[in-house]
């Protein structure tokens, strides 16, 4: 029972919950953006380029034989693979951006109070003597 209940603590500890909850949104982003590129920008390309349907380009090696399939290199799922990294890798690029100005802080303000070094009070920082012990500082 001592490791179930390790596993347990483990698995229910908030950063693992994050995580996978990170992962499934992002599973689903990711979806998101390959029917963007596929669906939204590839044709538009392709048109401009003279109808050109980049996920059918593909560069053949081997015929197709009676014994094999052919054998191609799939250039063009490749360009709009590329075109999907390159959409997520922005878009998680600008949603770093905008934490980090978010987490930006302006700098502490300086300390109006010091310790007094006898009875360790807390006393105006311009104070020359203690007004609780009445030491000189």
């Amino acid at each position: 029972m001592g490791m179930l209940k390790e596993f347990k603590e483990f698995a229910m500890r908030g950063n693992v919950v994050d995580m996978a909850v990170g992962i499934i949104i992002g599973a689903a982003f990711g979806k998101i953006v390959t029917s963007l590129v596929n669906d939204v920008m590839m044709p538009p390309i392709g048109l401009l380029l003279g109808n050109v349907d980049f996920s059918n380009l593909a560069l053949t090696l081997k015929e197709k034989s009676a014994e094999a399939e052919a054998v191609t290199l799939n250039y063009g799922m490749f360009v709009n693979t590329v075109l999907d990294f390159l959409i997520v890798a922005f878009a998680i690029f600008m949603i770093i951006k905008q934490i980090n100005r978010l987490k930006k802080q302006e700098p502490a303000p300086e300390a109006s109070t010091k310790d007094c070094p006898r009875c360790f009070s807390s006393i105006p920082i311009q104070a020359t003597r203690c007004p609780h012990c009445t030491s000189e500082l």
